[in-house]
């Protein structure tokens, strides 16, 4: 299922001969269906296919299953402790017949309800809460009282049952105009946050246009397309009505009533969800195609989490610099104000994400973020650490089909193994403090696409051991059951509470403080959000906190003072504050103050600042919005030094504001053989970063530097910016055409005969052979077919020949247009072939790594293959490579862009909007005005031949495979 290209899993590619390998996850591999999901999950002894591995003191219990309900996308959990489940049955029916998948035929996706009436820890209990055509394979829920929240694009819906008969009597469009219909990148779950405000995410199928209910308007987007046949139109640099450019995917929060619509953090890939702990902290997962690039990441408000260019105009595979890893280049690590990208969890398709608080599990479960990783078949445990201003994430496996084999799964060694199919889309916790996992269950997850025709789908129940949880009868009517519920483990439980004792207002107060004694941490925190807004008086008190021993204290009194718009009075105390946590917190409310008002605030965070801390440097970036050279004034006076001998503090305070007035000391700087290399290549990046005539020219003559480094990386800085930034601010050298040499010429003499339609056919034929095996007639000869000059009976006269060229991107780009032919390839028959993994090392450096890295050897054309054995197993590698057009990785799509003049580019978009730039298989990038393009299609085959055309066997492949699933 591609859940959320969150799912993706989607597929890495492996370029043979030239570029890309997959658009992997078409392919995982799909065994001969069961009789029926459901006998193959539950029969535990046969297949063991239902078991989960988890620690010691914990237990799994299979809570429901099929047929009670189908394709679990996400869940809630309700005050009865009963399970709510959105479906998504029609999940991609442009890519599955749905008579094909299920026996019973659907008018819309529906919401379910579970429920376990008896108490014996599993449900028997399933009926439909609705069923409504406003449903396409919806991703989240929230059930709030007697209000069913539904995330499905464009709309955020709304059902009320007000009678209480478990059936909807009114449905409210809450929010519409969000992208991604049928899309995994789009409208995600929201849940209610401490504050009483709802929380939501949605991811980078934009464009997103969206109007709250007070007028104000969010306008994002992305050049990101594709995913579905719906998703056709996207681009950045879109202003919202805040004057800011938003991009990719969003985290926002809205009021209750509809108003106030807010970003709270952007330019994610598909985050599946952001989820709050009770102190106010946003934490979210985060993944990409790439092997390497899942994330797991605190949240920090108004975060850039750096996919894209930061005005969406570009992939991050444009803004790759030289030297950099994919890790750091992919969420623009070293780009200034980003936010850091947290855990980097490897490959994998993240998905559902909660942060335990509850007792019922033990405490040393208390304050455990919980990520569902789909694509690996876990749940991903974390207990963050203060780090600075932010957090430190050390990751463990807490649930998994598959047992641990030191550090590998048992996975990744077999090929028909029903674990595979666990596929946690989501996780909750209820009321009864038990964690309850959706299983969306398919061998597949990624590409948009889904393989189990059942629809079948799980949810388990984690307990402690050889205890029984209890869903507490909760009493709503009182402030004695309203508190109960305020401390209640489930989230949108607990907001019931908040509410409740909310209405009561200063009367509840002495009640709601004494939860400031309570023994939960997390129990104090949510009575600090009450109080903020249980009258005057319960605000004073909360005034009180600022001042508290506890820095827990402080930091959410600060937090829920600044939701209720009355921090202005104590910003300048606060920056004074011992914990970086809460100082941050300062930064983060000074962005929209002028700098006359934040200016004793900005002052006393950069003294504080300790010239490490990377979150508490993004906090003062963020304070210092709009108002950059006056802050950085301000740095030059109090901390001042020769740009050459620069702490620390003065270097990376420089690097974050890159203000025009610093040119002259960046310069002097990135010049200086005095200066490290790293802080000089920092210099330069700050430099690259300013949007001014003076910085181009300074970067230029940084271009001819006697410091090899320099020379380089400004020369870098010079050709990239051209293209986007720089683009009109110098009168840049075109690019120089081709020179005609004797041996093109006579190419074109040749291409005469072939284009001629009065010459007779044999002679057409010839001349094309002819041209077919030189590098320049190879080109010539694609483009003539690219622009349907190139009829089918000479294009399959010379297939075998241009097959052969010498030159790379004329083989590769003849693969999207000249027949193959090729023998099919049977996956399971090779599979079983032995593999000479030393022979699969020499076809690998001799085909593929020309365009792919595979350890040190190869180049960064294509995706880096090196840990692809941690993504996928042998059939599914396979399929890739047999099939390399089954899904194609997201960034790696390729264009043919046709210019008014007749030239024609090939390859991958690296960039779009008034300057497009191409990067073709060979690694060459190409840049068009968008005003001189006249065609630009997107093609729908991957730039990887298929292996029969680079002239590989069966015994190849298994070899290839059995070198790239077992390097070490």
């Amino acid at each position: 299922m591609n859940i959320t290209s969150t799912l993706p899993l989607s597929k890495s590619v492996l370029f043979a001969g030239s570029i890309l390998l997959v658009s992997l996850l078409r392919a995982m591999w799909q065994p001969p269906a069961p009789e029926s999901p459901r006998q193959s999950a539950v029969s535990a002894v046969a297949d063991d296919s239902s078991r989960l591995y988890l620690p010691d003191d914990l237990e799994a219990t299979l809570w429901a299953e099929a047929p009670m309900f189908y394709n679990p996308t996400n869940m809630d959990i309700d005050a009865k402790g009963r399970v709510w489940i959105t479906e998504a049955v029609n999940y991609r029916d442009f890519n599955t017949k749905p008579a094909e998948r299920l026996s019973h035929k659907q008018k819309g996706d529906r919401v379910m309800i579970l429920e376990d009436k008896d108490g014996d820890g599993k449900a028997e209990s399933a009926k439909v809460y609705v069923e409504d055509s406003l449903l396409t394979a919806p991703l989240g829920i929230a059930v709030i009282g007697n209000k069913t929240i539904v995330s499905c694009a464009p709309n955020l819906l709304i059902y009320t049952d007000t009678d209480g008969d478990d059936k909807p009597d009114k449905r409210e469009v809450f929010l519409t105009g969000f992208g991604g219909f049928d899309h995994d990148h789009s409208l995600h779950s929201l849940i209610v946050g401490p504050d009483g405000k709802y929380y939501f995410n949605t991811g980078n199928a934009g464009p997103h246009k969206v109007t709250d209910k007070g007028g104000w308007t969010l306008r994002s987007g992305s050049l990101y397309t594709g995913g579905t046949p719906y998703n056709k139109q996207n681009e950045g640099n879109q202003k919202s009505d805040d004057g800011r450019i938003w991009v990719g995917g969003l985290a926002l929060r809205i009021n209750p009533d509809g108003t106030g619509l807010k970003v709270l953090g952007h330019n994610f890939r598909n985050s599946y969800e952001v989820c709050l702990d009770s102190y106010g902290n946003m934490w979210q997962n985060d993944n990409d195609d790439q092997v390497i690039t899942c994330r797991v990441s605190f949240l920090q408000e108004n975060g850039n989490a750096g996919y894209f260019s930061s005005d969406g105009s570009r992939y991050w595979q444009a803004d790759r610099r030289p030297g950099q890893d994919i890790f750091t280049t992919h969420w623009h690590q070293e780009d200034p104000g980003v936010m850091p990208a947290g855990d980097n969890s490897g490959a994998g398709s993240p998905t559902g994400i909660v942060f335990y608080e509850g007792d019922e599990l033990g405490e040393n479960y208390r304050g455990t973020l919980l990520s569902c990783e789909a694509g690996r078949n876990v749940i991903f445990a974390y207990q963050p650490q203060p780090q600075g201003a932010g957090f430190a994430l050390n990751r463990r496996d807490l649930i998994s089909s598959f047992p641990r084999v030191s550090e590998r799964y048992e996975w990744y060694e077999t090929d028909q193994d029903y674990r595979k199919w666990f596929r946690p889309s989501d996780v909750a916790v209820g009321p009864d403090g038990a964690i309850y996992i959706a299983d969306w269950y398919d061998p597949v997850v990624g590409g948009h696409a889904m393989k189990d025709k059942k629809g079948y789908g799980r949810i388990y129940r984690i307990t402690p051991k050889g205890k029984k949880l209890i869903t507490p009868k909760l009493d709503f009517s009182t402030t004695a059951g309203l508190l109960d519920a305020l401390k209640s483990p489930a989230i949108n439980v607990r907001s019931l509470g908040f509410e409740g004792l909310k209405a009561k207002g200063e009367a509840v107060l002495p009640e709601v403080k004494q939860l400031l004694a309570a023994e939960n941490p997390y129990h104090q925190a949510r009575a600090i959000w009450l109080m903020a807004q249980l009258g005057e008086q319960g605000n004073a008190e909360v005034v009180k906190l600022l001042s508290s021993p506890n820095a827990m204290h402080r930091l959410t009194a600060f937090r829920a003072l600044k939701s209720m718009n009355k921090t202005i009075a104590f910003l300048e105390q606060v920056s004074k504050d011992a914990d970086a946590s809460v100082r941050r917190e300062v930064g983060i409310a000074l962005r929209d103050l002028s700098y006359d008002q934040a200016f004793e605030s900005i002052s006393n965070l950069i003294k504080n600042y300790d010239g490490k801390d990377p979150w508490m440097l993004e906090a003062i970036g963020t304070a210092a919005d709009g108002k950059e050279a006056d802050v950085y004034t301000y740095v030059r006076e109090a901390l001042k030094a020769d740009p050459i001998h620069w702490d620390s503090r003065r270097a990376n305070l420089t690097w974050r504001l890159h203000p025009v007035i610093a040119l002259d000391e960046l310069k002097a700087r990135a010049a200086s053989p005095k200066v490290a290399e790293p802080e000089r290549r920092k210099a330069l990046t700050a430099i690259g970063f300013i949007k001014n005539k003076k910085a181009a020219e300074a970067m230029v003559a940084l271009s001819k530097s006697t410091l090899p480094d320099v020379a380089s990386q400004a020369s870098y800085w010079i050709n990239f910016r051209k293209s986007n930034d720089w683009a009109g601010l110098m009168n840049w050298e075109e690019t120089t055409a081709q020179a005609i040499t004797p041996a093109y010429q006579r190419m074109l003499n040749l291409k005469k005969t072939v284009a001629d339609k009065t010459q007779p056919i044999s002679q057409r034929i010839e001349t094309a052979r002819k041209m077919a095996s030189d590098a320049n007639g190879g080109n010539i000869l694609v483009d003539m077919r690219v622009q349907g000059q190139l009829p089918d009976t000479i294009a399959r006269s010379v297939s075998e020949i241009i097959f052969k060229n010498h030159d790379q991107n004329v083989r590769v780009v003849a693969s999207q247009f000249f027949p193959r032919n090729g023998k099919v390839l049977k996956t399971d028959f090779i599979s079983r072939m032995h593999a000479d993994p030393s022979n699969g090392e020499k076809l690998f450096s001799t085909i593929c790594a020309a365009c792919h890295k595979h350890g040190s050897k190869g180049a960064e054309i294509g995706p880096d293959l090196t840990t692809i054995h941690k993504k996928f197993d042998k059939a599914a590698l396979l399929d890739a490579i047999i099939n390399p057009s089954a899904s194609m990785v997201f960034g790696y799509e390729s264009y043919t862009i046709v210019t008014k003049k007749g030239e024609t580019y090939f390859g991958f978009l690296m960039s779009d909007g008034a300057t497009v730039v191409l990067k073709d298989a060979a690694g060459q990038q190409h840049t068009i005005k968008a005003d001189q393009i006249k065609t630009r299609e997107k093609m729908p085959s991957s730039l990887m031949p298929e292996p029969t055309a680079l002239g590989l066997n069966e015994q190849d492949l298994a070899d290839l495979t059995g070198y790239l699933l077992n390097f070490k």
